[in-house]
């Protein structure tokens, strides 16, 4: 069994910090740790006398915690995956949940939660270079992946932040945890094994678009085997460049979208327009208040324009996947359900994708 040195790895963070590295994340890859691991080091009495960061290890009541947020005011929530990174400023609002299943419902704050993937939470503080202390909420999956973040902003209630802390804290202080390694990824069934026929109907027979998700189990296929193999009448493969025109004229038309990331352990979604969009380097990024998005177009290996029949008529979508056929991104235009698809965004991708009229 590999041991790791706790001490050593929080003097190599402090190290890292001294010599500019910022992320967590990337700190993390470097010395061979997940981030789980590289935070967890700091679960220690000890932390602050050779790193500026420590850690306090949450009990894992993860619905309990997340039913706790609202009493911290106003925050940055973070969601990310291997491509994209999701921050929305906010407040944490009509949380509720069962069955594993979380929802937090507000308008700047909108999250899907699957509790059970979450496997670790912490307290984290960390004293950053410029002597501001920053806090946050810190979650992660069996892997030391991380699913979920909520970092303090300025105005947030750190009165409130103590008494979470102080109530979901792991009595006694021990440093580290033991991750596992991911599941092989399931290969895809042959497409020649598919009953494609039956797989079109079911899909011309939506109702709702979250029906989708028990099409691609009865149909035993992954998502992208599901675009590849669809009537063409309802999917539309585009280049890769496609989330940048998008976001670009969305934010030129203002027309109000929704743009959803997520992991395995939590779905985060902005609704609204989208205003200042830049490209730096292979990060296409939306640097807006309140919402900041930071996605890597290098690492998009195919999207799609997908329509999807509900009650209330087409609901259509740009979904964004990488090489292993993961789920980088997707964008809908604003819409509740009971709602039709509205028509600005119709026509937006009319105008991109030869996209049906509103019409239609």
């Amino acid at each position: 069994m590999q041991t790791t040195d706790h001490s050593s790895t929080r003097q190599a963070f402090a190290a890292a910090r001294r010599q500019g590295q910022a992320r967590h994340r990337e700190v993390a890859q470097r010395l061979g740790l997940s981030e789980a691991e590289l935070i967890a080091a700091h679960a220690s009495a000890h932390a602050q006398e050779e790193s500026p960061l420590k850690a306090t290890r949450l009990r894992a009541e993860w619905p309990q915690i997340v039913e706790a947020l609202p009493t911290l005011g106003t925050v940055m929530a973070l969601t990310r995956n291997e491509s994209c990174v999701h921050e929305k400023v906010g407040v944490y609002q009509e949380v509720s949940g069962q069955q594993g299943v979380g929802l937090v419902h507000g308008r700047e704050i909108d999250l899907r939660i699957f509790y059970t993937q979450w496997a670790f939470g912490f307290a984290v503080e960390e004293r950053l270079n410029d002597g501001a202390m920053q806090r946050s909420l810190q979650f992660f999956d069996a892997q030391g992946v991380a699913i979920h973040k909520v970092f303090l902003k300025p105005h947030s209630e750190l009165a409130a932040y103590a008494a979470l802390v102080q109530r979901f804290a792991q009595e006694t202080l021990a440093a580290g945890v033991s991750v596992q390694a991911a599941a092989p990824a399931k290969p895809e069934a042959p497409d020649a094994a598919i009953d494609v026929q039956g797989l079109r109907a079911a899909w011309a027979s939506l109702r709702d678009t979250h029906e989708f998700f028990g099409l691609l189990r009865q149909f035993g296929v992954s998502r992208t085997q599901a675009l590849r193999l669809a009537d063409p009448s309802f999917v539309q493969p585009l280049g890769l460049s496609a989330a940048q025109e998008v976001l670009s004229h969305a934010a030129q038309s203002g027309v109000s979208i929704m743009v959803f990331v997520g992991n395995p352990g939590m779905i985060q979604i902005h609704t609204g327009p989208v205003q200042k969009v830049s490209v730096m380097g292979p990060w296409l990024n939306v640097l807006d208040p309140g919402f900041n998005l930071h996605l890597r177009e290098d690492h998009i290996h195919a999207a799609w324009l997908v329509r999807k029949p509900t009650v209330d008529g087409l609901v259509t979508s740009v979904e964004l996947f990488d090489a292993q056929g993961n789920t980088i991104a997707m964008l809908f235009g604003e819409r509740k359900p009971g709602q039709r698809e509205h028509c600005g965004w119709r026509e937006l991708l009319g105008t991109l994708f030869e996209e049906p009229s509103c019409s239609a």
